[in-house]
């Protein structure tokens, strides 16, 4: 089966929001938000690294350009029991840029390959790359083919694409998933010139449409912000794709109610796992009352459950 995945975004991925996407969707893959090498070897590893049981399979995203801290943190996710481990040399973040790590990485492969191969030595679990189609003006095919094949040498068999360039200069984050052209045919072309690898196309795909014109080019898709704004398209593709019935929305509500009530308990503030919620409603008749309660209500001081359970009382009523 090939696979469908969330896309790793940060300040959205975290482990509140993958536990509820993961009482949507039991099949997709989820990836972490991306933790810099130099947060987990200097910051709380334990508050980074952490996670619920419920979440796998779930791969851990990598930010750094040196092989040995890289290798180190992979082995620190394999050890926590993560499935998968994930280097970013995809995002054009100018912070990420200057850190000389992220989708300025693509200019240099060689240095990728050493990064990844020293991870894979560290780990039993496999290593992919997540990738941009090409950075500022290097973006011909043919750096795109080199730098895959300079990667795939070193035994990585797993690639996902973002179907844009990244500009490193003059466009924010936000614009460089939106004003740099789509070129799924690119993308598309990588698999038939490396039909032996596991290729993934990410960028611009927000329905169960656009997948379906994806799959039969590439062995997988990786969604992002589609499924952050509309989390309930995850059980249209359960159903779709796994033959698998999610529970109504009100019921994925009730679900995730224990672990709010938990992590309540743990000090976790509510809002930090309402936010992630807002979109489940999506076209649903009281969405937009959904939406404003909790986001007026959750960030007082003291909210608890029953502002969740009064926002769907009154969805219900």
């Amino acid at each position: 089966m090939k696979r469908i995945s969330i896309a790793p975004m940060m300040d959205y991925t975290d482990r509140h929001d993958r536990y509820f996407l993961r009482l949507i969707s039991p099949h997709a893959w989820l990836y972490t938000e991306m933790l810099t090498t130099q947060a987990l070897l200097h910051g709380n590893r334990e508050q980074l690294l952490r996670f619920h049981l419920a979440e796998k399979p779930l791969a851990l995203q990598l930010g750094g350009s040196e092989a040995k801290p890289l290798s180190q943190c992979a082995k620190m996710g394999e050890d926590y029991g993560y499935d998968e481990i994930n280097l970013n040399v995809g995002c054009p973040s100018p912070r990420v840029s200057s850190g000389r790590f992220g989708a300025c990485l693509m200019q240099e492969p060689l240095l990728v390959a050493d990064c990844v191969a020293t991870m894979q030595a560290a780990v039993q679990v496999p290593v992919s790359v997540k990738c941009r189609i090409g950075v500022d003006e290097h973006d011909a095919y043919e750096n795109l083919h080199h730098f895959i094949d300079t990667i795939s040498q070193t035994g990585c068999r797993s690639f996902i694409i973002h179907a844009r360039k990244a500009w490193l200069a003059g466009l924010s984050p936000k614009q460089n998933r939106e004003i740099p052209p789509l070129r799924y045919d690119l993308v598309y072309q990588l698999k038939r010139d490396f039909p032996h690898l596991h290729i993934m196309i990410n960028g611009g795909i927000k329905t169960l449409a656009d997948i379906d014109v994806h799959l039969p080019h590439v062995d997988g898709v990786m969604i992002g912000r589609a499924a952050y704004a509309n989390p309930y398209l995850l059980a249209e593709i359960e159903r779709h794709y796994f033959s698998h019935e999610t529970d109504t929305r009100p019921k994925i509500v009730e679900a995730l109610l224990p672990y709010i009530q938990q992590e309540l308990q743990n000090n976790t503030r509510l809002g930090n796992m309402t936010r992630h919620i807002l979109g489940l409603f999506a076209g649903c008749r009281k969405a937009a009352y959904w939406r404003r309660y909790l986001s007026q209500q959750a960030h007082k001081p003291g909210a608890g459950i029953e502002v969740v359970q009064q926002a769907l009382a009154e969805v219900l009523s």
